[in-house]
């Protein structure tokens, strides 16, 4: 499998912030302002970066926008945990950064938690404004197995004497994500790792975050939600995924929007979406005509 070439990985994106519900939000901003817009979200502990080579292989085309969840990467922390860090209060946060940019009408591609918010949004706050929806390895209903092994290592991220050290763990435990270059998997570090008062480096995250499981239990109970939607709908599934299993994905078929449903092979949760296989699938899905 090849990786995306360099030089579309080197297109200059503009790194910005907006308050939005009185939280700072930070976002990257890839392609010219008058072009149809994509909406790229992340995954639960991730950063808006993972959609580098998304958003490079889309902007000669689209206007791509690549959000920090609060309490992710450089978007500020919720000083109210327990109420912010769920699917409501980010879609209340998308919606009022697409108000504030002028957005009328978007494309939605979202990994894992990212795809559940669009999914979220498309039924809800922003319906009738997205236009098409990319789910990555995500669907109406969570392996419960999965759920738990997520929040076992996104609630206590450990911490390293060097960034070395912290590339070596995110190889091993985001090693489903499929085949990242050497250079692709020293992005993904360098683009989530924050300093601790002693010096050790840490995921850039909030690890309070992850109180929506306990707070928001039934945030991912989406079946009502994906039943009510009306647009095309695109999932890719990554072939050994632990969270989107198979029968779920069979049902995405057959309920609801009847989403398209691509197995991307040699992936679990979840695919990188930085290849051309896989990014040329959301491509095609996005320039489909109705």
């Amino acid at each position: 499998m090849s990786a995306v070439p360099e030089s579309a990985a080197m297109a200059a994106p503009r790194s910005r912030y907006l308050r939005c519900e009185g939280r700072e939000i930070h976002f990257m901003d890839w392609g010219p302002e008058g072009a149809p817009v994509v909406v790229a979200w992340h995954g639960l502990a991730r950063t808006g970066r993972d959609m580098d080579d998304l958003a490079a292989w889309l902007s000669p085309r689209y206007r791509v926008l690549c959000p920090d969840t609060i309490g992710r990467g450089l978007s500020q922390w919720s000083p109210l945990p327990q109420t912010e860090y769920c699917l409501a209060f980010y879609a209340r946060l998308a919606t009022s950064l697409l108000d504030q940019l002028g957005v009328d009408r978007v494309h939605w591609v979202g990994t894992s938690m990212g795809g559940a918010l669009g999914m979220l949004c498309a039924a809800g706050p922003l319906r009738g404004r997205i236009r098409r929806l990319v789910l990555n390895d995500i669907g109406p209903a969570l392996a419960p197995a999965a759920v738990q092994r997520i929040r076992a290592y996104a609630g206590n991220p450990p911490a390293f004497d060097t960034v070395s050290e912290l590339e070596a763990y995110f190889r091993t435990v985001y090693h489903p994500y499929g085949y990242l270059s050497d250079v692709q998997w020293r992005r993904l570090t360098e683009s989530s790792v924050r300093r601790l008062p002693d010096g050790r480096v840490t995921p850039h995250y909030d690890p309070a975050m992850v109180q929506q499981f306990i707070h928001h239990p039934h945030d991912y109970d989406l079946w009502p939600v994906y039943d009510s939607l009306d647009i095309p709908v695109l999932c890719l599934r990554g072939a050994d995924s632990d969270l989107l299993l198979p029968e779920t994905a069979e049902a995405m078929r057959d309920r609801g929007p009847r989403a398209v449903v691509v197995t991307v092979a040699g992936c679990g949760h979840a695919p990188a979406l930085n290849v051309p296989e896989q990014l040329s699938l959301v491509q095609r899905f996005l320039e489909e005509r109705q």
